[in-house]
């Protein structure tokens, strides 16, 4: 039996791990011919992953959309691997997924407690800005 075809419109949170968990979502229904994403939009993560499918789609359908979102977050995470945040080695030998120890988070914290982000940023830098220039075609 063959299923009606049924839109939906979708908004999607912020939150780096509600994008990555997103993805996985999207995935899964980009796999369904009869289901068809009428509209999206986002915050945040949400957002990325709204503005990565809708250009993915635009260039090769659900399936292209699909090829996008994965290209997209192996990228940010290969860039988070090289992040100076990272748990510290006791954390990663006790199997604890937290900050609180990281010398370089602790110093971050203590910092934007003290200064503006504009004092700690001067130049804008955004490592997610470079992501999102490989992974968007701006000129389709």
């Amino acid at each position: 039996m063959e299923r009606d075809a049924v839109l939906i419109d979708l908004a999607l949170q912020g939150g780096g791990s509600h994008g990555a968990f997103s993805w996985g979502v999207l995935d899964r229904l980009l796999e369904e011919n009869w289901l068809t994403i009428a509209a999206i939009s986002g915050t945040s993560a949400g957002a990325m992953n709204a503005a990565v499918l809708a250009d993915g789609w635009t260039a090769g359908g659900a399936e292209g959309a699909r090829k996008a979102l994965e290209r997209y977050w192996r990228r940010v995470s290969k860039a988070a691997a090289f992040s100076p945040l990272q748990r510290s080695p006791l954390d990663r030998l006790m199997g604890r997924w937290t900050l609180d120890t990281s010398p370089f988070y602790i110093l971050t914290d203590l910092m934007s407690r003290v200064l503006s982000p504009y004092d700690l940023n001067p130049t804008g830098y955004n490592p997610l800005r470079a992501v999102l220039a490989e992974s968007i075609d701006f000129e389709r």
